[in-house]
């Protein structure tokens, strides 16, 4: 199964296929389900220690703490991509690593723009239970088509933050990626929806797992794929409001 996720990739879904795992020592949805809250409750913890460091009125004292949490997240998510055995080690501290520099990033948005974080996360959490939803109902069917669709789209935003990244470098912004307007805002808005739709592809690629008999560890590996994803959203959902708030408060004055 092809997957627009690099971690849920399908070498990676081969390299246990062939093998045999008694019950005990099988992956399952429900076990899935469990990880995938205890690296969200790691995430939130660490976050929650950030975030009232830059939302109290000293942000400086949270930089060393973001900048580590974005190296130690970086390194513990590669390590974990090629090593998915480490899962159950790595995707742990990977949340918490991730925890400490959404956090920080949290708190600066929320003292630019008052109540935007709480937006964000009701709005990631909505937009998982509905694609959730869309997909255990059969709504949104994970065909080849819909993948192929989905990862393209997916390499193309990749690609674009690649180039933003490389003109930012000297100095060049891309306009239509910064600027509060209606195109910015209409983009934000794609990139959003291809974001969603990872997770269709992520839950996908979960039962895939499962049915194939994965190995225990996989839970937290796939856990791990399903966070990836859900920090991405809502992400890119923190800068979408942000835009919207910004282009308001423009035209308004």
């Amino acid at each position: 199964m092809r997957t627009s996720n690099p971690v849920l990739s399908a070498a990676t879904m081969d390299s246990f296929r062939g093998e045999f795992f008694p019950a005990s020592q099988s992956m399952t949805i429900q076990g899935t389900a469990t990880k995938s809250l205890i690296l969200l409750g790691l995430c939130i913890g660490t976050g929650s220690f950030t975030f009232g460091m830059t939302h109290s009125g000293n942000p400086a004292t949270a930089m060393p703490w973001m900048f580590g949490g974005l190296f130690a997240s970086l390194i513990l998510g590669l390590a974990t991509s090629f090593k998915p055995n480490w899962a159950p080690i790595t995707a742990p501290l990977y949340a918490m690593g991730e925890g400490l520099m959404l956090g920080a990033i949290s708190g600066m948005y929320e003292r630019m723009y008052n109540g935007i974080i709480p937006q964000a996360a009701l709005a990631t959490i909505g937009t998982m239970a509905a694609m959730l939803f869309a997909y255990k109902s059969g709504v949104i069917r994970a065909t080849n088509g819909f993948v192929m669709g989905v990862a393209a789209a997916t390499g193309g935003i990749a690609l674009m933050y690649f180039i933003a990244m490389i003109c930012g470098m000297f100095g060049v912004q891309l306009p239509f990626l910064h600027q509060p307007s209606l195109l910015g805002i209409g983009i934000s808005v794609v990139i959003v929806i291809v974001a969603a739709l990872n997770l269709i592809i992520d839950f996908n690629s979960i039962q895939q797992a499962a049915e194939h008999g994965a190995p225990k560890y996989f839970e937290w590996y796939s856990a791990f794929a399903l966070m990836v994803t859900l920090v991405w959203l809502y992400m890119e959902l923190i800068r979408l409001l942000a835009m919207i708030a910004q282009y308001t408060s423009s035209n308004r004055d």
